[in-house]
């Protein structure tokens, strides 16, 4: 599998060691404030088990994102855009950049640093012609992180995500873009 390295990342496929500080991170209600809901420690194995399975598959995904001092950072990548919000996207069949990193490693630009090189193996390995990212409104950071890769927002792309419930206040996602 693919391992990509950034001037203080490493971006590299999972091993049984990363799922315990995965774990953490998605039971920290403050990384998940953006999310239905923190994870349980079997819930965040089940998503760190369908990430290798796709990566396995695939050969890309969502990378372990190691830290200059070699610790589990998060996670960032691709990932192809789940079906239930692909019908509601227009264009090309969208891959998706995301992250997701503990609180201690927020702050130092390794979102934008480990996305950016997602990005580049998107558009020069893996041949794609459009990326997509999509975060509730509200999630000022992350749209931030949209921006520096310099994703651009059309408000008319923007949807109503449809695993959320009408009353939930995450309910309404913001669409950015990027082409090649």
């Amino acid at each position: 599998m693919t391992e990509l390295t950034t001037e203080r990342l490493t971006l590299r496929p999972w091993t049984p060691a990363d799922r315990e500080p995965f774990a953490e991170l998605n039971a920290d209600p403050e990384v998940m404030e953006y999310f239905p809901s923190t994870l349980d420690r079997e819930a965040s194995d089940a998503l760190a088990d369908r990430i290798e399975t796709r990566m396995a598959h695939q050969g890309w995904g969502l990378w372990v994102v190691e830290a200059p001092d070699g610790r589990f950072a998060g996670i960032a990548g691709l990932n192809p855009v789940p079906p239930d919000v692909r019908s509601l996207l227009r264009g090309t069949p969208p891959v998706e950049v995301g992250w997701r990193f503990a609180r201690w490693a927020w702050g130092h630009g390794w979102a934008t640093e480990a996305a950016t090189a997602a990005v580049s193996h998107g558009f020069d390995m893996l041949g794609l012609v459009e990326i997509v990212s999509f975060t509730a409104t509200g999630n000022l950071r992350s749209r931030a992180v949209m921006e520096r890769l310099g994703m651009t927002r059309d408000e008319a792309d923007d949807f109503d995500h449809p695993a959320l419930p009408d009353d939930s206040h995450l309910r309404r996602h913001v669409l950015y873009r990027l082409s090649r």
